[in-house]
């Protein structure tokens, strides 16, 4: 005779032939699946039945069925399409196509193990790519599997047993005053000196920069708000809620801008009235610019490090710096330019000297 129980609590009947059936049911990728446990008695059957519902509650019951690594990307790159950054979820589906299925798509998802994300890590970094490449396809699996163990898919992320390459710090080459009034100067003649100004002064992301426009800035004030960023000819939202903030501009920021010629909605702007895009930027204009001024070979972003670089020697608070700078907290910037802190140590001696220096 059959007992049941209640909408999801399972069931416990007995076959014709004698043995005892627990009957419950399971959340799979297909949808609800039963799942049964079998017992000679009615009393053994029963007590299993509560310990597998109780797992299954606390979540210790996984099930993905046969589901394949190249399945489960699929499907989770599907639900993170509008929830993160166009440019996240670009760089997340180049790493699920490019670099992972085509190695490890085959394998059942609850069968990978850490030697088969070692092994793929090793593999990419042989076949040429960058530490920081594959750092970032680490990232990916960790994050995608990371969400499988929470819709109890499996029991554990096997990404987090694996170390990722290290990569090297980049060095930080700032430019000085000097190299900073050459390069001025050199822009002098271009249609974009008042980029160049802002790029210096207030430390903006290339992106941010492009992404200006002339609602953004309020003379009257001073200051401009950075409110969106331009990425592969895409508007977005800026990189972190800090990223979002208001700067307050020099005086030659205000001036050049104010001389500067308005076609569009867009500060900086094509012949047509579109955002500039950071390619161009980057191959007509500011790698012309370093060779007419007589310069090093540089990144573009090496001028917001100049920014902070110049602000920091002169004894501005970093938290003013990570302010303007847009980073996420005083931790990233502090450790960006450490360099510097020795420097502001000394001027922190010799100001103490100065109180006590009459004792």
């Amino acid at each position: 005779m059959s007992k049941k129980r209640g909408n999801g609590e399972g069931s416990v009947y007995r076959r014709k032939d004698g043995l005892w059936v627990g009957q419950y049911k399971v959340q799979s990728p297909t949808g609800t699946k039963t799942k049964y446990i079998y017992s000679k008695t009615r009393k053994d059957a029963a007590t299993r039945l509560s310990k597998a519902i109780s797992e299954r509650d606390t979540g210790l019951i996984y099930d993905c069925g046969s589901m394949t690594v190249e399945e489960y990307l699929k499907q989770w790159l599907e639900t993170t399409k509008g929830t993160v950054r166009e440019r996240t979820w670009i760089r997340a589906e180049v790493d699920v196509r490019v670099h992972i299925s085509p190695i490890l798509g085959k394998t059942q998802l609850d069968r990978l193990n850490a030697f088969q994300l070692q092994s793929l890590y090793r593999e990419k970094l042989d076949s040429g790519l960058a530490p920081r490449t594959v750092q970032i396809i680490h990232a990916t699996l960790r994050k995608a599997l990371k969400q499988a163990v929470k819709w109890q898919l499996i029991p554990k992320n096997v990404a987090q047993s694996v170390d990722p390459p290290n990569v090297q710090k980049r060095e930080i080459n700032p430019l000085d005053e000097m190299q900073v009034k050459r390069l001025l100067k050199a822009a002098e003649e271009s249609k974009l000196e008042a980029l160049y100004i802002l790029a210096i002064t207030t430390g903006m992301r290339s992106g941010e920069l492009l992404g200006l426009q002339w609602g953004d800035v309020d003379f009257r004030s001073g200051t401009l708000q950075v409110r969106r960023t331009i990425f592969n000819g895409r508007v977005e939202t800026p990189k972190t809620p800090k990223s979002r903030r208001s700067i307050k501009l020099t005086q030659a920021s205000v001036k050049a801008l104010q001389e500067y010629p308005r076609m569009s909605d867009w500060v900086f702007c094509t012949k047509v009235g579109t955002p500039i895009s950071a390619h161009n930027l980057h191959r007509r204009s500011w790698k012309p610019l370093l060779k007419k001024a007589g310069l090093p070979d540089m990144r573009f972003h090496d001028l917001r490090h100049t920014c902070a670089s110049l602000l920091l020697s002169k004894g501005i608070h970093p938290k003013i710096v990570q302010e303007m700078l847009g980073h996420a907290n005083i931790s990233i910037t502090l450790d960006t330019y450490s360099h510097l802190l020795p420097n502001m140590q000394d001027k922190a001696a010799r100001a103490m000297d100065g109180i006590f220096g009459d004792q």
